[in-house]
């Protein structure tokens, strides 16, 4: 142990070098007791029940093993939430249920129309199981409490509130899916795959690239040296789609009727409430997201941490848009202390491992894009996001997440034989995590996996805060050996009762 409490990285990557990219490793392995569902039942708590919480709500209630028991939201319900169409989640939810769930205009979410969702849903189902209604709550503390009987949650509040919900869980015996990315700071990565060692329960990241077809194909591809050894990764994100690079508001808005405006800042520093805040433009505040590396990065940075079989960083770089803010004094000052910039790039430097030798991972975003391969065919330009990995004998350039890829340069591409598929494949995403809960082996998304990637991910965002353009990192000890000014962005402190 640190003298934080905190694991040792190279004892941790130590004692679960069985957990790797794909291994189907027995749960009990992972410590603590092999969990089981009473029943073939798992009742669900559900907290976190904005548009993308409903929306992986509406997908889990079509599983017959789940039944979800009660919801919890700090908001009553409000119809000012984002959607990615018009009427897109009435419309789901019609599908689901054949009736709609609210007379309100607008996107309408919060705890109410989750639990009249959920309701509506099991009315329908011949064989639901049990009569209970659904139950509500504006407080994941008094789920937990009052909930004896439920066997897991799923997480879906901002990034700021997953960790200290998702440990509560853990530590009641709960099984947990969590929205990604997985934490709000590296200290909370570590913390949270700390606790999921500790009580062996059944514990998902939101990430369905790690159940998908091509990440075990570019694995299998680059193993097999399709490229050769790679040195370089580069990869871009549109993103973000939200205000960034703004200082806080000065004024506040009325608090809006049903909103618990504490609960939702949980361990964030308190200020009046404001629009800007929420919802969904939270992500590019710095005291709740984690801006467009942590949104989306989070996707592309698991599926090249199980290609290239990532170890934590020795040292990190970043360049940001110079956005100024005013302060109320009239100086001028960066923004970066309140919301993140809006376009960054940010170089890691992972060292050799295993077989494979030092590599320069190369995170952009904002729009800002890595030079053209030149070996790229004529008129064709790179996308607005995507994934490159630069070999020795070639390159292979993917989406962002890794799907679709192909050989560059062309002559490269048909001449090329695929090997063979040896990496087992997966039974599904949410498959994964329910055959979990019921004992079985641990999903590929688990907390021990995705920890160590998101340590890594939000370290990125560490010399983008601290108004560095270069940092050494010790990942055993979560510090840098240049500075001891980053202790805050790595561990932010938090309000009393939502430490983790």
């Amino acid at each position: 142990m640190t003298a934080k409490g905190n694991l040792n990285r190279r004892q941790f990557l130590t004692s679960t070098a069985a957990v790797t990219a794909f291994s189907i490793v027995p749960r009990h392995v992972l410590g603590g007791a092999n969990h089981v569902a009473p029943s073939e039942r798992i009742n669900l708590g559900y907290v976190g029940t904005g548009s993308q919480g409903i929306r992986v709500m509406l997908a889990l209630l079509k599983y017959p093993e789940i039944r979800v028991t009660s919801v919890c939201d700090v908001n009553k319900e409000s119809g000012d939430y984002l959607e990615w169409g018009a009427n897109e989640l009435n419309n789901k939810v019609h599908r689901l249920t054949g009736t709609g769930y609210s007379d309100l205009p607008g996107c309408v979410c919060g705890r109410e129309p989750a639990r009249r969702i959920v309701d509506n849903y099991y009315a329908k189902q011949k064989n639901a199981g049990g009569t209970r209604d659904c139950s509500a709550y504006n407080d994941f503390r008094e789920l937990l409490d009052r909930e004896k009987d439920i066997d897991a949650v799923a997480v879906a509040t901002p990034d700021h509130t997953h960790a200290v919900i998702a440990i509560a869980a853990m530590q009641k015996g709960k099984h947990v899916y969590c929205q990604k990315p997985m934490t709000h700071s590296i200290h909370e990565a570590r913390r949270m795959a700390q606790v999921a060692r500790e009580t062996g329960v059944a514990t998902q990241v939101a990430l369905g690239v790690s159940a998908s077809e091509s990440t075990r194909q570019l694995c299998e591809w680059i193993w097999a040296g399709a490229i050769g050894p790679v040195r370089e990764v580069h990869n871009w994100s549109n993103r973000p789609i939200w205000p960034q690079g703004q200082p806080q508001p000065e004024k506040a808005d009325p608090v809006p009727d049903g909103l618990d405006w504490d609960k939702w800042l949980g361990p964030a520093p308190k200020r009046p409430f404001n629009h800007a805040y929420l919802p969904f433009v939270w992500r590019g505040w710095c005291d709740f997201g984690t801006g467009a590396l942590g949104d989306m990065g989070c996707y592309s940075f698991d599926t090249i941490a199980r290609v290239l079989k990532l170890a934590a960083p020795t040292s990190v770089e970043a360049s940001t848009s110079r956005e100024y803010a005013a302060t109320r004094g009239g100086s001028q000052r960066l923004a970066h202390d309140d919301s993140y910039p809006r376009s960054s790039v940010v170089r890691f430097q992972i060292p050799a491992r295993y077989n494979m030798p030092g590599l320069a991972l190369n995170w952009y975003d904002g729009g800002i894009l890595p030079a053209r391969p030149t070996e790229l065919e004529a008129g064709k330009q790179l996308d607005q996001e995507g994934l490159l990995f630069v070999g020795d004998k070639g390159k292979i350039l993917c989406d962002f997440t890794g799907g679709n890829p192909h050989l560059l340069p062309e002559s490269k591409r048909r001449s090329f034989e695929a090997p063979p598929k040896t990496l087992p494949r997966s039974i599904g995403h949410y498959e994964e995590w329910i055959a979990a809960c019921k004992g079985g082996p641990a999903p590929a998304a688990n907390f021990l996996f995705v920890g160590q990637v998101t340590e890594t991910l939000l370290l990125g965002n560490v010399p983008i805060r601290a108004g560095r353009s270069f940092l050494r990192w010790d990942g055993a000890s979560l510090t840098s050996p240049d500075t001891e000014d980053i202790d805050r962005y790595v561990n932010p402190p938090a309000r009393p009762g939502w430490q983790v």
